[in-house]
């Protein structure tokens, strides 16, 4: 064992695109220690990197002296809010692997804005939230986000993965990306393994949430409220139907995307856009083009 471990590989992002379900697989799996947190976000956030180099080495400690270590803070692809991370990550960890997960624009725009109002961080129909909050948009600009990573490490240390093909074939994405990681092992992708969907989270509320956690009225709460009116007043904070995008804004928003996924193609070495993305990264496993 030993406390000056650092991580040999870290899932940067994209955010709402399974990189929490990923964390938990690969946990799961002899040989790995995964970041607890998941989300250190030490790189990028500044609360969090005045923890310091110790705080964040630690986080490893724990580890035996052949894991692979890792962490997954989707916040170091979150340009142009957080530009710290890429610099601060090729001081400290230049030998490190990184996986970046991908889905459709579009819908991975949806859960995050989802995971925004379930944090109260947005609020409305969700087509006002998209001129509001460019962020919605920004962090699914695939090709803005990875490209300085890879012009800093290269493309043999950046991997990428499709949401799309890796619910479709789990087993054999995740070998591939556990063989990219250098494991010797052999993984096996786990389906009983689930982690929080967006949809089914409540809406934030600390004075709820100071009552809820509390012990006495747990125990109260479930010996004498049935679990059918439970549910009834969990649903009243939770979102009752995912959001619809009218087909004046969707069309808007592939104007947006489409031009990075053009870019995000021709690295990629296949045509990518809106209509075509979902088909095209579920065919193959696709991997940087070779310049």
């Amino acid at each position: 064992m030993t406390s000056e471990r650092w991580p040999d590989f870290v899932i940067i992002g994209a955010m709402k695109c399974a990189t929490s379900t990923l964390h938990v697989q690969l946990a799961a799996q002899p040989g790995f220690w995964m970041s607890n947190p998941k989300e250190p976000n030490f790189f990028s956030d500044p609360e969090q990197w005045a923890k310091g180099l110790d705080w964040y080495k630690g986080l490893f400690a724990g580890a035996g002296a052949v894991d692979l270590c890792g962490e997954s803070s989707t916040h170091y692809t979150k340009l142009p809010d957080l530009p710290d991370a890429l610099p601060r990550v090729a001081e400290y960890l230049p030998d490190a692997r990184f996986i970046y997960v991908m889905r459709h624009p579009i819908d991975r725009l949806v859960s995050h804005f989802i995971h925004g109002w379930s944090k109260r961080d947005m609020d409305g129909p969700i087509e006002d939230a998209v001129k509001r909050h460019p962020a919605l948009v920004d962090y699914g600009r695939y090709a803005m986000q990875i490209t300085p990573w890879i012009e800093r490490f290269g493309q043999d240390k950046v991997l990428p993965v499709f949401f799309e093909r890796l619910t479709a074939h789990p087993q054999a994405e995740f070998e591939r990306i556990c063989a990219f990681l250098g494991y010797a092992g052999a993984p096996v992708w786990r389906p009983d393994l689930r982690d929080n969907v967006s949809e089914q989270r409540m809406r934030s509320s600390p004075l709820r949430d100071a009552i809820v956690k509390n012990p006495l009225a747990t125990f109260l709460r479930r010996t004498f409220v049935p679990q059918a009116m439970r549910d009834r007043i969990k649903s009243q904070w939770q979102m009752r139907e995912r959001p619809e995008l009218s087909a004046e804004a969707r069309a808007g928003l592939e104007t947006l995307f489409d031009p990075d996924l053009a870019r995000l193609g021709a690295m990629l070495g296949t045509p990518l856009s809106c209509a075509t993305f979902k088909e095209t990264v579920r065919a193959r496993s696709l991997e940087w083009a070779r310049n």
